[in-house]
């Protein structure tokens, strides 16, 4: 906890001013979608009550569970106040993972009783949404706004229910809730919840430190190149195209855990692609525009560079995607393709089941895009999309940090990942709405020749390059069994790696950290579950299994060359390059 925690009513004061008005402007300007998303959310659950008051058969469901309920409310008060010695305990059914009860200040009896009553409350909540006939999307829906609640109203967010709180409260004699205090002004003042100490970074110094150059750049994209740290590398490079959503630094973090360093010291000659953050002058590109400005040239220069026929590609995320529709253009050119393998890294192409993101992306949101609700000078604030991921695991990004921040007074520790997840980007609103509607919601990519981009039919089943597909088997993003599908959808011949942790975790998960594990060598002939059958596990990370593959596609072994770029792309600067540094709120305002 800050030393700072001292009593200041006049800090008290102002500070409560300034996040009064704060709160009062926010409320105003997003008032029109307040009014839509309480009325989507009121609909839903006056439909779910709607179909079990008219169904004398589903009544009698809920009638059932709710006398469950009050039997184990009463087991749980007579073992915790009545008979101690009696074995009742519903500690165990909470979720996975879920650490907010974990503290032995749980185990006093008032606090367990709250504790586990909340417990079964929600899964009493849960069992009823999952046997009531509602429809399979209803019922997601559902199950994502009674999370939200039961999240919400959990009793480790608030003082009088929270042990560990008042613990804390009482060893620091009150500092730690008015240097709570103080942390909910200031995250009020700055807009979002603070997850990790941003002192702690900055770009270029001790976050995206690979030596290298910006060799090309243009209104939407700096080009970077890596500088080789062997005498030889292999003949092909690699292009990675990282997520428009996110910076590219995921991908070269520090040191230790930078997939960049990784392949360079490996022998691979790398570029990569960096974003401009868009401002108001650039909120009118398009998807086609992503493609043929970010993908395409960025494949065109690092062919040229590398005076090669052909070049291995990367995209991660959102980059595999556009990955997928650049290659797709690129094999109408016949033998004059210059794409020698194609990596998607928990990308989705086909997007039948987006996970739990699809709660987040519907109809609902293009009609708020549409009506201008979401954009300011033509463009949607990179915070929404954070603020939307991290709905996706409320308890463990929103209330874990609300509870530390606000009710302990503890300042956020320093983690690189988090500190990326933060720094966003902008999005153009029409490539946006593009991307949203007719490739996720409309499922384009899944089609034959059902999207056209920059003139071209888009076929993904004539990449008939090799082609390797990562997932992940804890990937709230792009789900494992979703980034399977493109295995079908290929022509050329297919690698299917599952690593093991979530989508950002279990991609940079380095050799040295020896961590979570990895399949591979699974029967691509059926559906993701069959292929995991058949894989074989292994230890350590994807990233060894990887390299390997990918270097029997990479050509010989050529001398490193130490001058980056050439005469018709020179060195702009050196890496990572001024386009990485541009925040949200600097472009967002920009004219």
């Amino acid at each position: 906890m800050e030393s700072s925690a001292e009593f200041n009513p006049t800090e008290i004061v102002t500070g409560m001013n300034n996040a009064g008005v704060k709160l009062w402007a926010d409320f105003f300007k997003n008032f029109k979608g307040y009014q839509h998303d309480s009325r989507s959310i009121a609909i839903t659950y006056f439909n779910f009550l709607s179909k079990i008051a008219i169904n004398p058969h589903e009544m009698q469901k809920v009638y059932g569970l709710w006398l469950d309920y009050l039997g184990c409310q009463q087991r749980i008060w007579n073992s915790v106040f009545i008979n101690p010695d009696e074995e009742c305990t519903f500690k165990d059914i909470a979720k996975k993972n879920d650490k907010r009860f974990t503290a032995t200040e749980w185990n006093i009896p008032y606090f367990d009783f709250i504790r586990q009553n909340y417990l079964i409350t929600e899964r009493l909540a849960e069992r009823i949404i999952s046997e009531i006939e509602i429809g399979y999307k209803a019922r997601k829906k559902m199950a994502f706004y009674n999370q939200h609640f039961m999240d919400l109203f959990s009793p480790a967010n608030f003082l009088p229910t929270n042990p560990e709180v008042q613990k804390t409260a009482i060893e620091t004699h009150g500092k730690s809730l008015f240097q709570g205090f103080k942390n909910l002004i200031k995250d009020i003042e700055k807009g979002q919840i603070t997850q990790t100490d941003e002192s702690a970074f900055e770009v270029g110094v001790n976050l995206a430190t690979s030596p290298g150059a910006v060799i090309f750049e243009n209104q939407l994209i700096q080009l970077i190149q890596y500088s080789p740290t062997t005498d030889t590398v292999f003949e092909k490079p690699i292009l990675m195209i990282p997520p428009w959503i996110n910076k590219f630094y995921i991908l070269d973090l520090q040191a230790h855990n930078s997939l960049v360093k990784f392949l360079v010291d490996k022998g691979f000659t790398v570029f990569m692609i960096s974003w401009r953050n868009p401002c108001p002058e650039t909120s009118h590109l398009s998807f086609d525009d992503y493609v043929e400005l970010g993908a395409l040239k960025a494949i065109e220069v690092a062919k040229e560079i590398s005076d090669v026929d052909k070049i291995n590609t990367f995209g991660y995320c959102l980059g595999g995607t556009l990955l997928s529709v650049a290659a797709a253009i690129l094999e109408n050119q016949g033998d004059k393709d210059p794409i020698n393998t194609a990596t998607f890294l928990a990308a989705m192409i086909d997007f039948i089941d987006v996970g739990p993101m699809g709660n987040v992306i519907d109809e609902a949101l293009v009609k708020k895009l549409d009506r201008g609700e979401l954009l300011h000078n033509g463009l949607l604030n990179g915070h929404n999309m954070e603020l939307a991921f991290n709905l996706i695991r409320s308890h463990d990004l929103i209330w874990n940090y609300a509870v530390n921040n606000y009710l302990k007074g503890l300042k956020p520790t320093a983690f690189d990942v988090l500190y990326w997840t933060n720094d966003n980007t902008n999005l153009p609103g029409e490539m946006y709405k593009y991307y949203i509607h007719r490739i996720i919601l409309e499922n384009g990519l899944s089609r034959k020749n059902a999207l056209t981009v920059s003139g071209y039919p888009i076929d993904i089943g004539k990449i008939s390059c090799p082609v390797f597909v990562i997932g992940f088997t804890e990937d709230y993003i792009s789900p494992a069994s979703t980034v399977f599908i493109t295995t079908r959808m290929v022509s050329g011949p297919v690698e299917f790696i599952l690593g093991g942790s979530g989508h950002v975790m279990g991609a940079i998960n380095p050799p040295a950290k020896n961590k979570y594990g990895y399949w591979t060598d699974g029967e691509l002939k059926g559906n993701y579950e069959a292929w995991k059958k058949t894989a074989k596990y292994r230890e350590g990370s994807w990233w060894n299994s990887y390299y390997e593959s990918l270097s029997k596609h990479s050509g010989k072994k050529v001398p490193a060359r130490k001058k980056l770029g050439n005469k018709f792309y020179p060195i702009l600067e050196n890496a990572p390059g001024s386009y990485v540094k541009k925040s949200c709120e600097s472009e967002m305002d920009n004219r």
